[in-house]
């Protein structure tokens, strides 16, 4: 079994890795295609906005569809490969029909987002069905890994790809991301043929939507608008401080480096301590990183503090998908892992929000949004340490 779930996480990270491009280059040329179909230039905000709402409703409703599917008809891939399909043919023919209209980019615009939860939750979601327990930290790490990889090469995409016609980055990420998924098929059969653990019990009467998903969701939304909030909004203007705009290409991706470095030493931690407790210390610690970003008085200090809240993040993210495995386990493993990527993309819902209504700029509330990572991490570092520890207690107490 640890051969193949080792192949499949591997297989994860590269497919985490050309999804994630994929929407880096959509972002990246999203406003050309926006005017060629003859939107406002202000529209392309509203769209991203849109395309995040979408994610969260789609993400849940995905990962309920996952559970169903695999419990009543044993396969996932073929339906992630009919979908990415879909998601891929649409996403090919965006910079070819952006000259029909508004219309005909939106109706593409929307079928790609729709279809693309067929890539966030199911996969993982995979991982929590069939691999052991010991083995779901360092395989989430894995599978993060091409997440982290993707935000650490989006800056030099953006550069790269300033001057490219349109079609050739959206028709090579296209083709390379659905050649990827073919291999779903297979991996799922190679991963559901080894020998797994204890029989799968039955399914609770509504999944898994008690008190400890609630509690988890929660802790995550918090968690990931202080990602969001520090790294999109903060990020680039704590580095101005010490440097200059056309070196952020070189320093923005110092966050995503000590994501990708922290998750394997940090899944360690988490197989011994579970994923609450592990998400917990590394929001104290991350909060402890953003005051540092705050505070540095020269480039190294700040690229330090980058580097440490990059890696209390990547801890947090991978921990997140061992503690939503273990509340969602025998049964609704979907259903949690959707709830996981709809706390992400609430978050960054949020994110974008603010941007678009100029509350990231209003004086008045500057100073307010500039300290609220730090806020977040704290309160939900707080919250999830004292989870833990009522759950070491209760345990004790058996």
């Amino acid at each position: 079994m640890g051969t193949e779930s080792n192949r499949f996480g591997w297989y994860l990270a590269v497919l985490q890795l050309f999804f994630n491009l994929c929407w880096t280059v959509y972002v990246i040329y999203l406003p050309a295609l926006a005017t060629a179909a003859g939107f406002a230039p202000r529209t392309v905000i509203w769209i991203l906005l849109l395309d995040q709402a979408i994610f969260t409703i789609c993400d849940f409703a995905t990962g309920v569809v996952t559970d169903r599917v695999t419990r009543t008809l044993g396969k996932l891939g073929i339906y992630v490969v009919a979908a990415t399909a879909l998601s891929c043919a649409a996403f090919l023919v965006m910079p070819l029909f952006a000259g029909f209209g508004a219309g005909a980019l939106m109706v593409l615009i929307l079928v790609w987002t729709v279809t693309s939860s067929a890539l966030r939750a199911p996969p993982l979601m995979l991982l929590g069905k069939y691999a052991r327990k010991p083995a779901i930290p360092f395989l989430s790490a894995l599978a993060m890994l091409g997440y982290g990889v993707a935000g650490a090469v989006g800056p030099y995409l953006t550069i790269t790809l300033r001057d490219v016609d349109p079609r050739i980055p959206f028709a090579a990420a296209s083709v390379v991301l659905m050649l990827t998924t073919l291999g779903m098929i297979t991996a799922e059969r190679r991963l559901a043929a080894s020998p797994h653990p204890a029989p799968i019990a039955p399914v609770r009467a509504f999944g898994t939507m008690t008190k400890p998903a609630i509690v988890f969701v929660l802790g995550m939304v918090t968690l990931a608008l202080g990602y969001q909030m520090h790294f999109a909004l903060d990020s680039a203007p704590l580095f101005l401080r010490f440097t200059k705009a056309d070196q952020l290409q070189w320093l923005m991706p110092v966050f995503w480096i000590g994501f990708n470095i922290s998750m394997f030493p940090a899944s360690l931690v988490t197989r011994k301590f579970g994923g609450y407790a592990v998400m917990g210390v590394s929001a104290l610690i991350g909060a402890i990183a953003i005051i540092a970003a705050h505070l540095a008085q020269e480039l190294g200090q700040m690229v330090v503090a980058q580097f440490a809240a990059g890696a209390a993040w990547g801890a947090i993210l991978m921990s997140a998908f061992t503690a939503a495995f273990a509340i969602g386990e025998n049964g609704g493993e979907g259903r949690m892992t959707g709830l996981l990527f709809s706390a992400l993309a609430l978050a960054t819902f949020t994110r974008i929000l603010t941007v678009a209504t100029g509350f990231n700029t209003d004086p008045s509330l500057k100073a307010a949004l500039e300290w609220t990572p730090t806020v977040f991490w704290t309160l939900a570092g707080a919250a999830l340490l004292y989870i833990a520890s009522a759950k070491v207690k209760t345990l004790m107490a058996r």
